[in-house]
């Protein structure tokens, strides 16, 4: 016995590590315990009812092993060193994730793994259906988009497209996440277990997707690829993952088992040949095994009716699922009345300031029409003083001459000099009576003025009066919308409901969406950067294969290839 299997015979617990998709837990153990009692542990832990997809994964030399859950825990193959590393991972994938996942928490550890497979490159996806998986998946993480705070450069740092993607076009960051809000955008209204439901659903339809490879060959020696997913066993070439050459559905597969390095397939038809391949190591046989027998039993799981648990299970997340739906349509009622009187505010408030404007114009009109009252009432008192001045003025010059008549008789010269004179001072008194009459015109058409302007000076005041009681009634108004929304913080949701859209229609939107990015930026494709995999890919979709038009039953002549 080594020294290290020693000292856990002599202790009592052993610490492990547990690592989730989210976080990473810690557990001190009885060295009695099978995995099943640390399996258990971590999933009422993390609230998980839905365990028959998991199961804790770890290293063991160069390949990964699954914990048995009916042996005990260190009498396993388990890592030596404390606390020992276990990741918690989904170990089985539904046929259909929208209508196999039913809590929410089982559905978001889906979506983690699923994102960083892809990310990783493990699963191969197409460049327009990773623009399409990340703008549900910064929905999921940064709810509605709001431009006011999704501004420019909010995802420079996020990694949302695989490397393989990126450097396949001629598109920088800033090109890249442009596209990826345009799609994000239109997810309004999405929660985030419907936008990572809504990657679930595209990601399940990749090649890929949920397929656990494994290096074979066949009797003649040949290498080949051994795919085990929900479906069945797939036969792939080694350098083709996405087409394989034949598949095997469960319902088709009467015995599978192995001996050695040999693995054997036994077809339900008696009458068909057995299939035998060989994998390099016994260790790897049992993987495929324990994988077989796993999907297995959830294929014909599926095909069976619910379990009281997942029907308990499934109606407390349909009782849920309306209950947020119900809170949701709430939310976005209030959402839109608060927006609805955030309008109406601003708009009251622009009324406002028009009218505080033209108060104002109206009170500098006054003002200019009282200071033109003031002008021209001086001006008329200058017209009538001249004009009196000018009256007098000509009443001295008419004195004048009829001095110069008495006097007129002086002598014929004098008199020639006296009717000149006269003469000029009939002119001077036929200028200043001209005059006269002119500034009397002119003193009658300013207090005409007057009158109209004290006339003007009053449709101001009024005008003023008017537009300032108007200005009350706006704030008013205003107080009264904001204080009637502020008492009714909850308001009836109705009887709203969603319609429902048929599967089809959704296909036929999905694939509009998909080709729509495509076009978009297939003129900055970098040809010369494709892969093995995008180039097969390319072919399967311009032959309108698909990864279940793919999926057909062996026959015993391809069997022996």
């Amino acid at each position: 016995m080594g020294f290290n299997s020693l000292m856990r015979k002599q202790a009592k617990t052993f610490n492990v590590r547990i690592s989730t998709m989210e976080s990473d837990l810690e557990f001190s153990c009885e060295v009695k315990w099978k995995g099943k009692d640390l399996f258990d542990l971590v999933c009422r832990t993390l609230g998980l009812r839905e365990t028959w997809f998991f199961g804790l994964r770890y290293n063991i030399k160069d390949t990964v092993a699954w914990l048995k859950m009916d042996k005990k825990v260190l009498d396993q193959e388990v890592p030596k060193e404390e606390p020992i590393t276990f990741h918690f991972l989904a170990k089985f994938y539904p046929e259909n994730a929208e209508e196999e996942l039913v809590q929410d928490i089982t559905q978001h550890l889906f979506f983690l793994q699923v994102k960083k497979k892809i990310l990783d490159e493990e699963i191969h996806c197409p460049p327009e259906a990773s623009v399409l998986l990340a703008s549900y998946a910064v929905h999921a993480e940064y709810g509605d988009y709001d431009p006011a705070v999704h501004k420019p450069g909010f995802l420079a740092e996020e990694e949302l497209l695989p490397k393989r993607v990126i450097n396949l076009y001629q598109m920088t960051p800033e090109m890249w996440e442009e596209r990826i809000t345009a799609c994000y955008a239109e997810h309004r209204g999405r929660t985030r277990d419907e936008a990572e439901m809504e990657y679930l659903k595209i990601a399940q339809d990749l090649d890929m997707y949920g397929v656990n490879y494994f290096l074979i060959r066949n009797k003649k020696g040949t290498d080949l690829l051994l795919g085990v997913d929900a479906l069945g066993l797939h036969i792939y070439e080694p350098d083709n993952k996405l087409t394989p050459k034949c598949s095997f559905p469960w319902n088709e597969i009467r015995n599978i088992s192995y001996s050695d390095k040999e693995f054997t397939i036994k077809p339900l038809d008696k009458k068909a040949n057995v299939f035998k391949f060989n994998s390099s190591r016994l260790r790897v046989n049992k993987l495929i095994l324990q994988l077989c027998i796993g999907n297995h039993d959830l294929f014909m799981r599926r095909r069976r009716v619910d379990s009281l648990e997942v029907q308990q299970m499934k109606a407390q997340a349909r009782e849920e699922r309306a209950r947020k739906q119900v809170e949701r349509q709430r939310l976005q009622r209030e959402k839109q009345l608060r927006e609805e009187a955030e309008r109406a505010r601003d708009e009251l408030k622009r009324r406002l300031i028009q009218l505080q404007d033209e108060a104002h114009m109206a009170n500098e009109a006054l003002l200019r029409s009282e200071q033109t009252a003031d002008l021209l009432a001086e001006k008329a008192q200058i017209a009538e003083e001249e004009a009196k001045l000018l009256a007098q003025k000509a009443a001295e010059a008419e004195t004048e001459m009829q001095r110069i008549k008495v006097t007129a008789i002086r002598g014929q010269e004098e008199r020639r000099l006296m009717e000149q004179k006269m003469l000029e001072a009939k002119m001077v008194a036929l200028k200043m009576a001209e005059e006269s009459e002119r500034r009397a015109k002119e003193a009658e058409q300013l207090k005409q003025d007057l009158l109209e302007a004290r006339d003007s000076e009053r449709r101001a005041k009024n005008k003023l009066l008017e537009i300032t009681s108007k200005a009350v009634y706006v704030l008013i108004v205003t107080v009264f919308i904001l204080n009637d929304h502020g008492n009714n913080g909850c308001f009836s949701t109705g009887n709203l409901f969603m319609h429902r859209v048929e599967y089809m229609e959704k296909s036929k939107h999905l694939q509009e969406q998909l080709n729509e990015l495509k076009t978009e930026i297939e003129s900055l494709k970098l040809k010369e950067r494709e892969t093995s995999l995008d180039i097969i890919h390319n072919q399967n979709t311009e032959q309108g294969t698909s990864k279940h038009s793919n999926f057909k039953k062996v026959t015993p002549s391809s069997a022996a290839t």
